[in-house]
């Protein structure tokens, strides 16, 4: 699907908004057509509620065949996330109408949100809400609508078109990922991917074999992988913005491409939806793919330890005592608390290896972020104030929730060992938080952001510019965090 701008439009079909006690924006439409909507509007036949669509299907002749009306609610609760919201679901009513094309103003979202913002959340939330995974159906019905004209002209608005549409394209990109079945999107696949999205949009990739990852000690990460038969791969990606710096912001994702559980088998529910157990490394992925397009003045390393947490007679096993790249040493009360343990020798490969002098993971790593926060708000551990403030502005400008933890003291208490230095999982509750702080032992005391998108990596339920599947969950955040660095 294009999105373009321009400032004539001539769809069959136009969205035409209205904010509560204010007068429609119908910009070019005729005028006794104009003037019947504000009839309507007045009477309350058309609702002015924020997220109300309702479509008004005209006679055949000049001017379009489809109205879709959509409510803005108070002009001063208008936000850029609204914008978007808006602009998925008007993309999904005019394929509902099967219309070629689309007609979309831009001075129908008002006047109070910045053009460039504002731009870039309609062109997000247009292109978020055309994705949808078919690859595999016999029988694939094509998208209908071809395209979106954005009516409205300046610089910023074309420039928050383009930015908007390279963040949406990486998200759509990580969901796509996600998506695969785990059968196809095996370690080395996720490894190739990477390389060829890196040779696409510009920024280098190296892959580590078994031999090479054994090579540089980390011996958590190949502990996971071990009982599977599809070898493990770790993939480093680099991008410097800005070589004049000697800051570096270390990326790391959660790789497990499938996790049974290992020995501590998952029961049959559970498994499902396990292809996505790498929606972290997927993130990265994506945001790598954004910033290396928009040329972000900043310095990147992205790094995954990419494996499968299977059943074998190789498999590591509960009461195992294994080593990490750091000269720690874990015992294991679980094999399906797997990914904290890549995630350890990942973080410290990024600050020891590539020199990361910050460090963001992400990871679908606990249920009990589920339990906490649901499928809405990303839990957030943090040990800068400022970094996580950043965070915190960036996960606004994308329109994605997060909400910080604490992270005193005491709860490491609950994951120290009496026979190693640390245990993976927890003496009794805090589940997120413990493994958040398992991974932040490993950063070597650098500024450290731990995302666990394990209730929002995914939805069940379709959304206003997204499908049920993988959400993409946070690519656009880890895009303007770059930005604010």
């Amino acid at each position: 699907m294009e999105i373009k701008l321009t400032t004539q439009g001539s769809a069959p079909a136009r969205l035409v908004t209205c904010f509560e006690d204010h007068q429609p924006v119908t910009g070019s439409l005729d005028a006794n057509l104009a003037r019947s909507i504000q009839d309507m509007v007045e009477d309350e036949v058309l609702s002015t509620k924020f997220g109300a669509v309702q479509v008004i299907t005209l006679g055949r002749g000049e001017g379009p065949r489809h109205i879709i009306f959509a409510g803005l609610g108070k002009a001063e609760d208008f936000t850029p996330e609204r914008a978007r919201r808006i602009a998925g679901r008007a993309i999904k009513q005019a394929q509902k109408l099967k219309v070629p094309q689309l007609d979309l103003e831009i001075s129908g979202f008002g006047t109070r949100i910045d053009p460039l913002d504002l731009a870039r959340a309609i062109a997000e939330g247009a292109m978020l809400a055309s994705y949808k995974f078919d690859k595999f159906k016999s029988e694939r019905k094509e998208n209908p609508l071809k395209q979106v004209n954005l009516l409205g002209d300046g610089d910023a608005a074309a420039l928050g078109l383009a930015e908007g549409l390279i963040l949406a394209e990486a998200t759509n990109l990580a969901r796509g990922l996600v998506d695969e079945p785990s059968n196809l999107m095996t370690p080395a696949k996720l490894a190739d991917e990477a390389e060829r999205i890196g040779s696409e949009c510009g920024f280098e990739v190296t892959i580590r074999d078994e031999a090479g990852i054994r090579a540089l000690g980390m011996e958590a990460f190949l502990m996971v992988g071990q009982g599977s038969d599809n070898p493990p791969r770790l993939i480093v990606m680099k991008y410097r913005g800005n070589p004049s710096s000697t800051e570096v912001l270390g990326l790391v994702g959660k790789g497990l491409t499938y996790d049974s559980g290992g020995l501590s088998l998952k029961p049959r529910q559970s498994m499902e939806g396990m292809k996505g157990d790498m929606a972290g490394a997927a993130a990265v992925i994506g945001a790598m793919a954004a910033i290396s397009k928009l040329k972000v003045k900043v310095n990147l390393v992205g790094v995954i330890a990419a494996c499968e947490n299977m059943v074998s007679g190789r498999a590591y096993k509960v009461d195992d005592i294994i080593g990490s790249m750091s000269g720690q040493t874990i015992e294991i009360f679980s094999t399906d608390a797997e990914g904290r343990l890549t995630l350890a020798d990942a973080v410290y490969y990024a600050v020891t290896k590539e020199k990361a002098t910050r460090v963001l993971d992400i990871a679908t790593l606990t249920g009990a972020a589920i339990v906490a926060l649901g499928n809405l708000t990303t839990p957030v551990l943090a040990n800068d104030d400022q970094f996580y403030a950043q965070l915190q502005q960036a996960a606004d400008l994308a329109g994605e929730k997060i909400w910080r933890l604490p992270h005193d003291e005491e709860y490491k208490e609950l994951i120290k060992s009496e026979v190693a230095d640390l245990r993976n999982t927890s003496r009794g509750g805090a589940g997120t938080i413990t493994a958040g702080l398992f991974v932040g032992a490993f950063v070597e005391k650098r500024p450290w952001l731990h995302l666990d998108i394990a209730g929002t990596a995914w939805t069940a339920k379709e959304g206003d510019y997204h499908p049920k599947g993988a959400t993409g969950a946070g690519v656009r955040t880890i895009c303007h965090l770059a930005k604010i660095l």
